[in-house]
């Protein structure tokens, strides 16, 4: 696999970083199903790298929380098609497209008012809401 992964100019993982192994697929697959080990699992101990930041990796640990292994690495399968370099790209596809979003910060919530119209409208609906229940009880509780 000797390809580091681009993520942004900023970043770039290290091929010896990743790790992948070769399995067999579960699924029909004809008579190479027993023969052929086309899945790829790829596992990258984010942790460990030397290449993610704090803040990433703060980030990746709650985006990959339904990936990680018993390690804590993150752990990626592809069994997409019968081609295990084909699935081997999909797998660092999968990978890549974690990290660009983990490198997106969250936009900064700015907290907001309602303005004085909106306010004075619920305020007035509000009321309109009271009077007509209360002008509905019954001729008994006007007596």
């Amino acid at each position: 696999m000797g390809d580091p992964l681009f993520v942004s100019p900023a970043l770039t993982v290290p091929a010896n970083e990743l790790r992948f192994t070769s399995v067999r697929a579960s699924g029909p697959g004809g008579q190479n199903v027993n023969k052929v080990s086309s899945k790829v699992e790829l596992r990258f101990d984010f942790e460990r790298s030397k290449v993610v930041g704090a803040e990433l990796k703060t980030r990746l640990r709650v985006l990959a929380r339904g990936r990680l292994d018993a390690e804590g690495q993150i752990f990626i399968a592809s069994q997409a098609t019968r081609d295990r370099q084909r699935n081997l790209e999909d797998a660092r596809q999968k990978l890549l497209e974690l990290l660009v979003a983990a490198g997106r910060r969250p936009k900064r919530r700015r907290p907001t008012k309602p303005s004085r119209g909106a306010t004075e409208t619920r305020l007035r609906e509000k009321r309109h809401q009271s009077d007509r229940k209360r002008d509905r009880g019954s001729r008994a509780d006007s007596e």
